[in-house]
């Protein structure tokens, strides 16, 4: 205890001295504002979808109880995959804005939307629409579902089977129903070579009445040698000095085997549809340009080619559309006719003609069928979408581009023209206007 005392005192005058305390001098204090109170929010009835509105939100003096609630704005990304809007003409608005101005590198490109039971699908607007050029997409500039004025060249087979062309004689008298006052028909048939009945005249016209009278036709027999006298071979002398009488050769001199040789129809339905492309190729422009085909789509005989003639039909902007009669109209023989086999003739080529021009056919084997045909036919052309865009090709190269219009929907078919040759009278520059004297 002794020990530790001396230690403690040590320790306690070693150690920091402790401060004195200030004192606060006398005078005003300071005041210390209140806390804020809290708001009473005007919290009343909540109504659906009123936090969406500016007026829940304050930002408007007036409220309205029946407010709609606002879109969300559109991202970024939505914007750069749409495009740009295109111009979009007022209803019935949309072929003028085809033809105001002649723009250069300008396409113009009608389709068909169908779905799956073959309905024509209206709706679709612009920001589901994609067209790819040379597989490079395209920048849309136009775009309108109005109807155009229809130009049209009726194509009427004389070639068919005499109970083909009985139905066909018996069914034109619907066609004039399906044209408006508007539209413009001229009417053409075909056998051995075209012939063009009358020039172009206003649809529901007593012109365009008396060229379809002037078309039926009692139409042609079927060869048959199968049997009967011409069926055999009158040979003369016998032994080695036998010979066959040409007079009455069943085979024509082309059979080495005695075999019966039906002689080839002859069918020029390329030289038809260029005669009736020709025609259309004069026609004013703004007008939906149609080459109508009632046929059973043989084609043998003709001095035009096909690819020259789908050539001349995109260049122009001629579209075929048809309906389909005889052995081709059925769903079976229909499809083995479309098979073409090289140096054969061509059983049916009219769904060739309606795939690469962008048209389409319908198959009627029936009078009935073959009536309602006509109307829908033309409800398909007048319900087409048209759009334009600026191709960035040179347009004048003359070289085949290919195009793909694309819907952005499942399970729908697009019926369009696959490409298109490039004119110089597309890439011709605006009309100047005279200056005023």
């Amino acid at each position: 205890m002794m020990l530790g005392q001396p230690a403690q005192e040590q320790a306690q005058q070693s150690g920091p001295q402790q401060q004195p305390q200030q004192q606060i001098p006398d005078g005003p204090k300071p005041q210390i504002p209140d806390a804020p109170k809290p708001q009473q929010l005007p919290v009343g009835p909540v109504t659906p979808g009123r936090g969406t509105t500016l007026d829940s939100n304050g930002d408007s003096s007036t409220s309205d109880e029946n407010a709609v609630p606002q879109k969300l704005p559109e991202t970024a990304a939505q914007k750069s995959e749409e495009g740009q809007q295109p111009e979009l003409p007022a209803a019935g608005e949309g072929p003028k804005a085809f033809t105001l101005v002649v723009r250069t590198n300008f396409v113009e490109i009608p389709f068909t939307v169908k779905d799956s039971k073959g309905k024509l699908v209206p709706g679709i607007t612009w920001r589901e629409v994609r067209v790819y050029e040379n597989n490079l997409r395209q920048q849309l500039s136009l775009f309108t579902v109005d109807p155009f004025p229809l130009s049209v060249a009726l194509v009427i087979d004389q070639s068919l089977t005499q109970d083909n062309m009985t139905k066909v004689n018996n069914a034109l008298g619907a066609v004039q129903a399906a044209f408006t006052p508007y539209d413009e028909v001229a009417v053409f048939t075909y056998s051995n070579g075209p012939k063009m009945l009358t020039n172009f005249s206003a649809g529901p016209s007593a012109l365009v009445a008396e060229g379809l009278r002037r078309s039926q036709s009692p139409g042609r027999e079927a060869m048959m040698y199968s049997s009967g006298p011409l069926s055999q071979n009158i040979n003369i002398n016998g032994g080695q000095d036998r010979y066959t009488d040409p007079n009455t050769n069943s085979s024509h001199g082309t059979s080495q085997l005695s075999v019966p040789n039906v002689p080839r129809d002859v069918h020029t339905l390329n030289d038809a549809i260029l005669a009736a492309a020709t025609a259309l190729s004069r026609t004013a422009t703004g007008r939906r340009r149609i080459v109508y085909v009632i046929s059973d789509g043989k084609e043998y005989g003709s001095t035009a080619k096909f690819s020259e003639v789908v050539k001349y039909l995109n260049q122009n902007k001629i579209a075929v559309f048809g309906t389909l009669v005889g052995d081709s109209a059925l769903p079976v023989t229909g499809f083995l006719d479309r098979m073409h086999l090289p140096l054969m003739m061509r059983d049916n080529i009219l769904p060739a003609y309606a795939k690469q021009t962008g048209g389409n056919f319908e198959g009627e084997f029936r009078q009935k069928g073959i009536e309602n045909s006509f109307a829908e036919i033309t409800k398909e052309v007048r319900t087409q979408y048209t759009i334009g865009y600026y191709t960035h090709e040179p347009f004048i190269d003359g070289k085949y581009r290919q195009v793909e219009v694309k819907v952005l929907r499942p399970n729908l078919t697009v019926l369009s023209k696959p490409g298109y040759y490039p004119t110089a009278e597309e890439a011709k520059p605006p009309t100047v206007q005279p200056a005023a004297k």
